[in-house]
């Protein structure tokens, strides 16, 4: 797929994106397509649907990451979801991809080769150390991420596709492909003085 393909999905579901980024975000598709022939990276098929449910949801998150942040962590990240796209949108941030998958985490490596913000962790989220500002995950268990938070610090909040909708202006939520049991996870770890002060997304 061109980048100019890609751009026109992209751009049916995330306004005001930059060629800069559709670029970036193109090439990492063409190289997650040669990977997933190989090894299992993800199960949606190629084309508009992957655009979507990958790109566009991870975009529509980076929105969310608070203003003053400097690292965010994305724990379970596999093929790089969401935490690729909110290094290209939020190029200010320092970006860990926690998956304990060896053979993913080799993907992960060579699709952030020139994002040199993006850092690839190969372990359980359990077993990373140190302080960070915000700990995004998605399509992992809730349970597990949400006991990981708690442990690490305070909950900041989660959002559901339902929540999504009550909270946003409908058209865009609908051309959005979550489902209920889409969970996008944002939280809070531990307060941090260059923080500007973190709203809450319940």
């Amino acid at each position: 797929m061109s980048d100019e393909a890609f751009g026109e999905i992209l751009g049916k579901y995330v306004a005001n994106v930059s060629s800069g980024v559709v670029a970036r975000l193109a090439a990492h598709y063409r190289l997650l397509l040669r990977w997933n022939a190989r090894i299992n990276l993800t199960k949606i098929d190629a084309g508009e649907e992957m655009v979507r449910r990958h790109y566009a949801e991870s975009l529509f998150l980076s929105g969310f990451v608070p203003r003053g942040s400097r690292e965010v962590v994305d724990v379970g990240s596999g093929a790089g979801f969401p935490g690729v796209p909110i290094a290209v949108a939020r190029p200010e941030l320092a970006v860990t991809l926690v998956e304990s998958d060896q053979r993913k985490t080799v993907f992960l490596r060579e699709s952030t080769l020139d994002l040199p913000q993006i850092r690839v962790d190969c372990r359980r989220m359990e077993a990373t150390v140190g302080d960070v500002d915000v700990i995004v995950a998605r399509a992992v268990d809730v349970a597990s991420v949400q006991k990981f938070a708690f442990q690490r610090g305070r909950w900041l909040g989660v959002l559901t596709s339902e929540e999504i909708a009550a909270k946003f202006d409908w058209d865009v939520v609908t051309a959005l492909p979550w489902k209920p049991s889409s969970v996008i996870a944002q939280f809070h770890v531990k307060p941090q003085p260059h923080l500007q002060e973190a709203k809450s997304l319940q």
